[in-house]
């Protein structure tokens, strides 16, 4: 039986050449929030059905945290950089103005 992913690898692949420069780049900060991003999207589809699932609703706490942590980091290196991939992601700004 094989297992039902929410991203497959090439899925992931242009993601991380989408943002981050290249299919290898997973380390990039932008690439990073930009897959936290498309996790907590399918998270949030999941609760919508499992509304009493406490563990998976812990785990999408804890990735909104590390992803506005990211953001915030690269809000502080690069405002334009900041702006554009929330642009491009869809989020709304919900940082201070630095």
């Amino acid at each position: 039986m094989s297992k039902l992913t929410y991203l497959s690898t090439e899925d992931k692949k242009q993601l991380f050449k989408e943002f981050g420069g290249s299919e290898d780049n997973s380390g990039s900060v932008v690439a990073q929030v930009a897959m936290l991003t498309r996790r907590i999207e399918h998270l949030n589809e999941h609760l919508a059905t499992h509304r009493k699932d406490h563990a998976t609703r812990r785990s999408l706490v804890k990735m909104v945290g590390q992803r506005r942590r990211l953001q915030r980091y690269i809000a502080r290196k690069d405002i334009f950089k900041y702006r554009d991939m929330m642009k491009q992601l869809g989020l709304r700004d919900s940082l201070k103005q630095v």
